[in-house]
């Protein structure tokens, strides 16, 4: 990987044509706006110059003004994105805390809810690797999610978050806490050129695990890739093709080595940021209760909303929102 701070003349090319793209995204619905507000205004004035009003142009001035206000509170969401990644893709690394199936299958909770939200705006949805649990739920997965922004509207979500309920898989009817960890990364587009070096590689096959039938437990076809400079290991078993598992390992190493490089950018301001802390199993951004009572709790902007069948289903932007404006601020 080139040394932080060392792009070349391509790579900063690229960059600024990204970073053009983010503008553009930026100032075509402004003036989109503009423009239906001016709308909004030449039907008013024609209102207003009539003596009696008429009806039909009064109902469809109405309409426009919902419409108006609807965009206009979407477009005031999207320009907290400011991020230099915010306009990319996202990937998910969800993994189960401590506590064996309960946390597997709160893991799984958590991907489903990602995957909701991800339908709910029109987004798609791409499983790189899923790691099964024993009798329920998921050890980790790895997921990309693909749609305008999906990055920096993701972005808050990094952090552990905390599942209190009575747990279906305990016959006495316990409450348990349950704990899963959520890590958000832009994805790198593929024009970006980090230099990964052969050399510094570790590559291992293995046979793959889980649901797959009869080719699963006969042949070695995931791959486990291991950066050696930066020790970061990523793995991919959801394809039959060894070729295209090592494929899928390789982008999401170079993802991992984009986020690395952009922390190492960002260190410094990270460490005079007294409102940051360590991402620890002591320190959840959210909490989930179910019982006694239901309550989804965000510990940053003490945000709650007591429909906690609604959030799992996807409707987690109003705590998105929160954050964004909380953090812009």
């Amino acid at each position: 990987m080139a040394e932080p701070g060392f792009w070349s003349n391509q790579e900063r090319a690229q960059e600024v044509v990204q970073q053009v793209k983010a503008l553009k995204a930026v100032a075509e619905p402004f003036e989109r706006l503009a423009g239906r507000n001016q709308s909004a205004m030449e039907l008013t004035e024609l209102l207003e110059a009539e003596d009696t009003p008429d009806v039909a142009l009064k109902a469809e001035l109405d309409q426009e003004v919902a419409a108006l206000t609807d965009e206009l509170a979407a477009f005031e969401l999207r320009s907290l994105l400011s991020g230099p990644d915010d306009f990319r893709d996202a990937q998910v690394e969800i993994s189960a805390g401590a506590g064996g199936t309960e946390a597997q299958d709160w893991a799984q909770m958590l991907m489903r809810m990602y995957t909701r939200w991800a339908e709910r705006r029109g987004y798609s949805v791409d499983i790189l690797d899923v790691s099964e649990g024993e009798e329920a739920g998921i050890k980790g997965a790895v997921f990309e999610i693909h749609g305008q922004y999906a990055y920096g509207f993701l972005r808050p979500e990094s952090g552990i978050h905390r599942l209190v309920r009575i747990s279906p898989f305990d016959a006495q009817s316990r409450r348990h806490t349950s704990f899963a960890s959520v890590f958000v990364y832009p994805v790198v587009d593929d024009e970006i050129n980090i230099e990964i070096r052969d050399e510094d590689l570790r590559v291992d096959v293995y046979r793959a695990s889980g649901a797959g039938g009869q080719h699963v437990n006969k042949t070695s076809s995931a791959v486990r890739i291991t950066h050696i400079p930066s020790g970061i290991v990523v793995a991919s078993q959801q394809e039959r093709s060894q070729f295209k598992n090592k494929g899928t390992a390789m982008k999401m190493l170079k993802n991992r080595l984009y986020q690395l490089e952009a922390d190492k950018q960002a260190a410094q301001k990270a460490v005079m940021d007294a409102n940051k802390k360590d991402v620890s199993w002591g320190n959840q951004i959210r909490s989930y209760v179910f019982q006694p009572y239901t309550m989804v709790n965000d510990h940053r902007t003490e945000l709650k909303i007591p429909d906690v069948q609604k959030v799992m289903d996807g409707a987690i932007d109003p705590f998105i929102e929160a954050y964004l404006k909380r953090d812009a601020a």
